[in-house]
């Protein structure tokens, strides 16, 4: 048993034909998603993709990259769907200061970061976080703003060092298709390091495709690639991390086994 605990089945690269990219993932042992919101029509997709598909789950959200211009209203409207059943995080939220450079709309980012980990807290949900270029600040968001129910540091790609503040955060590790990268010297010294009860496994589809299929648009029944490169650097049975994994991922997100 598998779980993807972050995927984008609601992107337009694989939701015109998601019940053939479910299918080929559950083929491969993946049996739980959770589809990650990352504006207001991709939350309300992600939703819609939980209540049609068994073992589909929602998060919901503002990713920094998509913030300009959202109004108040579209806001509101957008997280009310906190109510639903199978709404499980808030997410992704969090900081990107590859794309934006501009201190004014970084300043913004951290303003929508903060109101979004606010928000899962009154709600008593977990929070899936987007951190590229922007370790610092992050960090010191989340320490002065702790998220009370969790949550994951997605698609990881600090050092060691950061991991263990992260994780002292209460915090999970998500480590995704850049562990099987050749040159992926960092990725790979964190899998190594990574304490097996806080670490969960990703895809980021359709981006960040494992090797062997880079330049291949990315699709959960990759995930496998991922656990076994994982279990290759940990030197430990596929089966015992993949139980370890699934029970890790279904407890931060609240889901029954």
């Amino acid at each position: 048993m598998l779980f993807d605990s972050h995927c984008h089945l609601n992107d337009e690269n694989l939701y015109p034909r998601i019940k053939e990219v479910i299918e080929s993932a559950n083929k491969t042992g993946v049996k739980k998603f959770l589809v990650i919101g990352y504006d207001a029509y991709s939350s309300r997709l992600a939703v819609s993709i939980a209540e049609k598909y068994e073992g589909c789950y929602a998060s919901i959200g503002f990713h920094p990259t998509e913030i300009e211009g959202v109004s108040e209203e579209t806001y509101l409207e957008t997280m009310s769907l906190v109510n639903h059943p199978k709404v499980v995080a808030i997410g992704e939220i969090g900081l990107d200061y590859h794309w934006v450079k501009e201190p004014q709309k970084r300043e913004k980012q951290k303003e929508w970061f903060i109101k979004q980990i606010e928000f899962a807290n009154e709600h008593h949900l977990p929070i899936s976080i987007h951190n590229r270029e922007s370790t610092e600040d992050c960090v010191e968001i989340l320490k002065k703003h702790t998220p009370k129910y969790g949550g994951v540091m997605h698609c990881f790609s600090g050092s060691v060092e950061i991991m263990n503040v992260v994780i002292s955060l209460g915090l999970y590790i998500a480590i995704g298709g850049t562990v099987t990268f050749t040159n992926a010297k960092t990725p790979k010294e964190v899998a190594e390091e990574v304490p097996l009860d806080k670490l969960l496994i990703e895809t980021d589809s359709p981006y960040l495709t494992p090797h062997p299929h880079r330049g291949e648009k990315n699709e959960p029944k990759y995930l496998c690639l991922v656990l076994d490169e994982i279990a290759k650097l940990k030197n430990m049975s596929k089966k015992h991390l993949e139980d370890v994994i699934y029970k890790n991922t279904c407890k931060v997100f609240n889901i029954d086994e």
